[in-house]
């Protein structure tokens, strides 16, 4: 049965890393996130989710860096302050996993991007709320949504890495 769901911000995170220097990974995360989800969890190929990301809220554990990322050069959360993704398809390719597309927009781009969902269970809090759990794992290339600032290396190569990886890890309530 199609339930409506919302993200326990509390307990779940929106993750990513990118290529530092071509040698290394760089960590970071966006802390406030919210969404709209209505999905039967025993059937999530009928799922509708749309996901959206107050971009200033982004910590990478650098104020300069952060502050580098609000900016025009990157994000311009001034004009933009939003990433957002809403589901189009979703499609079941194991027993608790899934394929999981949608149209992501950064800065007024929007392209057609597929996560792999996976189903962590469900269950009843001490309070006797209904939760689930979901890991989403994917890339995107900063490039293809204006995301175009870098910095050559003296050593050749570039400061940062084109892809990013994606890690949520979801845990939403029945509303």
């Amino acid at each position: 049965m199609t339930k409506k769901w919302v993200v326990d911000s509390v307990h779940s995170g929106v993750d990513f890393s990118v290529k530092h220097m071509m040698i290394s990974r760089v960590k970071g995360s966006f802390q406030d996130f919210s969404a709209e989800v209505e999905a039967d969890v025993n059937d999530m190929t009928t799922a509708s989710i749309n996901f959206t990301i107050d971009v200033s809220s982004i910590d990478t554990r650098s104020q300069d860096r952060d502050n580098h990322l609000r900016s025009a050069d990157f994000f311009d959360v001034e004009k933009y302050p939003s990433i957002t993704f809403k589901s189009t398809d979703v499609k079941k390719i194991g027993d608790d996993e899934y394929e999981l597309t949608g149209d992501v927009t950064i800065k007024d781009v929007t392209k057609k991007e597929t996560f792999t969902v996976e189903y962590e269970g469900a269950g009843k809090d001490p309070w006797g709320n209904e939760k689930v759990g979901f890991s989403v794992n994917g890339k995107i290339n900063r490039k293809e949504y204006g995301l175009t600032w870098n910095q050559t290396l003296e050593t050749g190569g570039v400061l940062v890495g084109e892809d990013i990886k994606i890690n949520l890890q979801i845990q939403a309530q029945q509303a």
